[in-house]
């Protein structure tokens, strides 16, 4: 065993043997953290395998002990006559295991205890790291070798120093021992940090394990990363905001998904590629899914993959739905199912034609009423090329959000629906009002994105410095960040001249990725965001869809109840 191999460790997963970490261990007058009170306080402080420092103390609580805490633990109500109460101690402990790692055997016990009494006493509680030597033990140990997990059980096992007596310092004593047998029988398995340690399982390959040198060089800072097979091919990507961390989790417990463990076997290398913040990471996590299409990606791998209604192309338009967008459309829906019920609803209000028969300019839409199923342009009389135009010119309308009746009178006959009682037909309009809705209200927010030929953002990062992004047409163009105390307008103007060239077309997000749009939209509404400057001023259609959103998430709520039970006509609860 190598020693420096040992430790080539992330800074921020500190290696165990650099691990300071306090065992403690409590008594109290019952088991209930809410009702009962703490009698004892023992803790032992280690790191690197030494005793660092000790603390032990009994403690007043404020009333008498029950005779069976008496017979177990031996402490009496008159030895703890004249200690401290617990608002003396624990500041005093909090402060002595500040900046370890807590560890206790049964630790939701004993960090109970400790975190309702501060809370009485009104004390913040640390962000201590917590290890419970009874689920580590059942990590490591199998039940032919430990059928029990209690403190006495183990120290048999492993022959500690300190026999536990259901004292607090003996027991902490006791813990230390164990933790460090629990450690020693890990430690030839690849697991040398503290976050190896809480992750580990015994299903964990060793092989698994020894790929996490994979993750040695890759930088602590925000970007992708690409797993790759044996001949060169990218098996799965992924963003993060600390490269080297995620990937060091892939060998560790910590990743429980078959598929994933599938593909980690498979890997041989991983690549990188260093962003400035997270939103460059995303955007180009969605680019090398579209470029790479790797096996073991579930998600966005077709990030142009959608539905779009659109009007064909004859002289008495229909309606379509096709697979890419196209100048005035409507999507992207992602079942084609649903496309094509929002396109029939439309159709039905705006008295678009259904029927799929080629009619001549010089010709007339002649379909008549019929009872059910017939044209939605039916009407007694022909209709001339004149006539017709309108009904196309209004999905159009709709499309680029100038008008929006349709949505008003459907929502008019769900109401007339429940009104009438019948709550199923009610039902099943509201639902495809909701997913029409929906649709469009992205499509207006996205499109307004698209629309702006330059946009320049800033948001505060957390170290005091400045995540700038150049958007072109909704696309990523440029990203940097500046550090604190770095004027970043300078940065900016050499971002922005730098920024990549967006040739935008005529549809709706002009030629930019739904998924990438929507990623620079939900960075936009974060917090702390700031316009620096923009070519054109953001807005979305005054008649768009984006006053619908309360609506569409009543009716997703209605929907969710159980089905066949509208006790409530639905038109009135929407």
């Amino acid at each position: 065993m190598s020693l420096p191999i040992q430790l080539s460790f992330d800074e921020l997963d500190t290696p165990l043997h650099e691990t300071t970490f306090v065992v403690v261990d409590l008594e109290t007058t019952g088991g209930s953290a809410d009702t009962e009170a703490i009698t004892e306080i023992g803790a032992v402080k280690v790191r690197g395998g030494e005793v660092i420092a000790e603390f032990a103390t009994l403690i007043d609580p404020g009333r008498s002990i029950p005779p069976y805490i008496v017979e177990l633990t031996g402490i009496t109500t008159a030895m703890v006559i004249g200690a401290p109460r617990i608002e003396r101690v624990l500041p005093g402990f909090l402060e002595f295991a500040r900046g370890s790692v807590l560890v206790a055997h049964n630790a939701r016990f004993d960090t109970g205890f400790l975190r309702a009494a501060a809370s009485r006493l009104d004390i913040a509680w640390p962000k201590f790291q917590v290890l419970c030597t009874v689920k580590l033990a059942r990590r490591v140990l199998t039940r032919d070798e430990a059928p029990s997990v209690k403190l006495s059980a183990l120290s048999s096992l492993f022959q500690v120093s300190t026999q536990p007596t259901h004292r607090a310092l003996d027991d902490a004593r006791a813990t230390v021992d164990v933790l460090h047998a629990l450690i020693e029988r890990v430690g030839n398995q690849g697991v040398h940090s503290y976050a190896e340690l809480v992750d580990y399982l015994p299903t964990v390959s060793a092989g698994q394990r020894a790929k996490r040198s994979l993750a040695a060089q890759l930088p602590r800072t925000p970007g992708v990363y690409l797993f790759k097979g044996p001949g060169n091919e990218v098996l799965y990507v992924g963003t993060s905001t600390n490269l080297q961390r995620r990937v060091r989790n892939y060998f560790t417990g910590s990743e429980t998904r078959g598929r994933m463990k599938e593909m980690v076997g498979l890997a041989v290398a991983v690549d990188h590629v260093e962003c400035a913040h997270a939103l460059e990471a995303g955007v180009r996590e969605l680019r090398l899914l579209c470029a790479h299409i790797p096996p073991y990606n579930r998600r966005s791998k077709f990030p142009k993959k959608g539905w779009w209604i659109t009007t064909t192309t004859d002289a008495f338009p229909r309606l379509s739905v096709i697979r890419t967008p196209a100048p005035d459309s409507i999507g992207p829906f992602t079942v084609r199912a649903d496309a094509a019920d929002a396109a029939a609803l439309i159709a039905e209000f705006y008295a678009i034609r259904t029927c799929t028969r080629r009619i001549p300019k010089s010709a007339v839409h002649d379909c008549e009423p019929t009872a059910v199923g017939g044209c939605a342009a039916a009407s007694a009389e022909p209709i001339t090329l004149e006539q017709y135009a309108p009904a196309p010119e209004r999905f159009r309308a709709l499309a680029r959000g100038t008008e929006a009746s349709a949505l008003h009178a459907i929502r008019d006959r769900v109401t007339a629906l429940a009104d009438a009682q019948l709550f199923e037909s009610a039902a099943r309009l509201r639902d495809r009002l909701a997913v029409l809705a929906d649709v469009l209200r992205r499509l207006h927010r996205l499109g307004a994105i698209a629309a702006i030929a330059e946009l320049v953002v800033a948001r505060r990062a957390t170290d005091g410095g400045w995540e700038l992004a150049v958007v072109r047409y909704g696309r990523l163009a440029a990203a940097a960040t500046t550090s604190r105390r770095v004027h970043p307008m300078p940065v900016v103007e050499a971002i922005v001249a730098a920024a990549e060239t967006v040739v935008p077309d005529s549809t709706p997000l002009r030629g930019a990725s739904p998924e990438e749009v929507g990623l620079v939209a939900r960075w936009l509404d974060s917090d702390g965001v700031r316009i620096v400057r923009t070519t054109d001023g953001y807005a979305e259609p005054v008649h768009g869809a984006g006053g619908w959103k309360q609506w569409c998430a009543t009716a997703r709520t209605v929907a969710g109840l159980e089905h066949g039970t509208h006790d409530e006509p639905i038109g009135r609860a929407l």
